[in-house]
């Protein structure tokens, strides 16, 4: 059942909400987000509504840059990213576009990130530029 989620980064400088019914978070292998430790949520385009503007943030882009993860400037916590687009080898291979905003669910107001099975995904075997 879809929830309003009120998000935000560490020092509340940058203010979101998600409407999604989160049924699992993902976790990435990858070095950045390993290291990050963010659990990931993927919603549509339009159910992510800024209360501040994006331009709060700073982008990150690495790799094959497609993907844009967005760090509060202050705190440094990434509440929302882009995931990365897909190259063709990689759409040969399964994989499926996505033009949503992937949500760091550990930025949201009253949401319990082990409440939600994890789903495990590898990053790191992406292909690098």
């Amino acid at each position: 059942m879809k929830k309003t989620y009120q998000g935000a980064c560490h020092c509340g400088r940058f203010r979101f909400e998600v409407e999604a019914d989160i049924d699992h978070v993902r976790v990435c292998d990858c070095s950045i987000c390993h290291q990050r430790g963010a659990f990931i949520h993927r919603v549509p385009e339009d159910s992510v509504r800024l209360i501040t503007s994006l331009d709060e943030l700073t982008l990150y882009q690495w790799g094959t840059r497609t993907a844009k993860d967005y760090f509060c400037r202050v705190c440094g916590i990434l509440p929302l990213r882009r995931p990365r687009v897909p190259t063709q080898d990689d759409i040969d291979n399964g994989a499926i576009r996505f033009d949503g905003w992937a949500v760091n669910t550990r930025c949201l107001a009253d949401f319990d990130t082990g409440s939600v099975p994890q789903r495990e995904i590898s990053g790191s075997r992406l292909p690098l530029p």
